[in-house]
């Protein structure tokens, strides 16, 4: 009897043991399937690391790449180029991280029919092709970034990186000193000392802070030299208002607003501003800017307030503050994939969120007066595609031996067209007179676009 009994109680561990395995795999195949079958090792998936599966195209259907099986990009080489850094090469040089963070839509896998492949999957990007190649164009061989979104629905319509090299040929960047740094997105995966347009900072914080600010008048000539501060300034301004003061992007006077202020209040808006924070959207997450004004001796306070310190912005993440100065302190936030779907069935479709407010409404928009009074003044209405538009230059020190890099940021406040736009070229010298024939090419094309939609 204790021999059976032995036998029935390792019969029935054995039982147990099989049923606790079987119920092990089940859990773990409703769990990990979709990650077994979409790990980087699956041939029938991804081919030198490049996912083969889905049809990518533009906002207007144009196509930009087809990926069901290997890598088929456009004939037009300038497209091709425009969009490196959205959809990478074919040898994985530049990451595709948006098409990695929608793999399981792009195989349209799911956990009891596998996945189509790709077959009749289609990926819609909120990007278009004319403006991808507009500001590639715009940007003539320059090295830099542009990028221009809807601040109130999040579509990013233009995100160029350069230098590009064509994807299909990413040999061509070998030894070649015109596609250093081709393999970093500048707009994503990039931060640059701001120069002026750090300035819309200082701007914001002083409206909010500093009561006579209207009444104020700041005198600048060419510099501000005390006992502990020494600012240059590029102009003889004299006796300047606020406003006189952010069109003629005097230094003295944000100098002097930044000193007043105080090192506390100044890193507060920048905070605010989200200087400091990386932005996440469609598998991609920026690189968070930064500042760092704790114990700074009033000097560099004063050149922190002009921005020549050691601060750093991201351009994707500067282009949201643009749009919440447009959009009284908040703006949406931007985003890549507008859709996707298989066959005739959507499968994914972004919905429009938000940022929390970076301004306050009122100080948002007594900035945007101000914003817009620089571009009347000063950097011309009729190179913003005869819009009302608001817009900051900057001209960025990097040492003594290199020329400055020119960056130029703003927004356009219109019914149909609510932009906001970064540009940075490297090595370019002035602000204005670089940056501005660049986004006006870009800003008529928009216009061009969107009025056809």
């Amino acid at each position: 009897m204790n021999k059976i009994a032995n036998r029935a109680w390792a019969a029935m561990v054995l039982a147990f043991a099989l049923f606790f395995g079987l119920c092990t795999i089940v859990v773990r195949y409703f769990r990990d399937s979709e990650e077994w079958y979409l790990h980087h090792s699956n041939s029938a998936v991804y081919t030198n690391g490049r996912l083969n599966s889905g049809v990518i195209m533009d906002r207007s259907g144009t196509l930009l790449v087809d990926a069901s099986d290997g890598r088929v990009y456009p004939n037009d080489e300038i497209l091709r180029r425009s969009t490196l850094h959205l959809l990478g090469d074919v040898e994985g040089n530049v990451p595709d991280y948006m098409m990695d963070h929608y793999s399981n839509e792009l195989t349209a896998y799911d956990l009891f029919n596998g996945a189509q492949s790709g077959q009749g999957v289609y990926m819609e990007l909120t990007v278009n092709a004319q403006i991808q190649k507009t500001a590639y164009q715009a940007m003539a061989g320059r090295k830099g970034t542009i990028g221009v979104y809807n601040y109130k629905t999040g579509e990013i319509l233009c995100m160029v990186s350069t230098p590009s090299f064509d994807p299909t040929t990413p040999s061509e960047v070998d030894g070649s000193d015109a596609y250093d740094g081709a393999y970093v997105n500048r707009f994503l995966h990039a931060t640059f000392t701001p120069g002026s347009i750090f300035k819309l900072v200082t701007a914001s914080a002083a409206i909010a802070e500093i009561p006579d600010l209207e009444t104020r008048t700041f005198h600048c000539s060419g510099d501000w030299v005390t006992d502990d501060i020494i600012v240059t300034c590029s102009g003889l301004h004299n006796d300047i208002s606020f406003d006189t003061a952010l069109t003629k992007s005097c230094n003295v006077a944000f100098a002097q607003l930044a000193v007043e202020l105080g090192p506390e209040t100044l890193a507060k808006y920048a905070k605010a501003a989200g200087i400091t924070e990386s932005v996440l959207f469609d598998g991609f997450k920026t690189r968070a800017g930064s500042i760092d004004l704790e114990n700074i001796p009033v000097n560099s306070l004063a050149w922190a307030g002009v921005g020549q310190h050691t601060t750093q912005i991201n351009p994707c993440q500067y282009m949201t503050f643009m749009g919440a100065i447009a959009n009284g302190g908040v703006s949406a936030k931007p985003y890549l994939v507008s859709s996707i779907r298989c066959g005739q069935e959507e499968t994914y479709r972004t919905a429009t969120t938000y940022n929390e407010a970076m301004l306050e409404k009122t100080v948002a928009d007594r900035l945007a007066q101000s914003m817009h009074l620089a571009v009347q003044n000063n950097y011309g209405e009729t190179n913003f595609a005869g819009l009302y538009a608001g817009a900051k230059s900057g001209t960025a020190e990097r040492g003594e031996e290199l020329v400055p890099n020119a960056l130029f940021a703003g927004f356009v406040q219109d019914e149909k067209y609510p932009l906001a736009y970064v540009v940075v070229v490297e090595g370019a010298g002035s602000g204005s007179e670089t940056c501005v024939p660049i986004i006006s090419q870009v800003l008529n094309s928009c216009v061009t676009v969107l009025g056809m939609e």
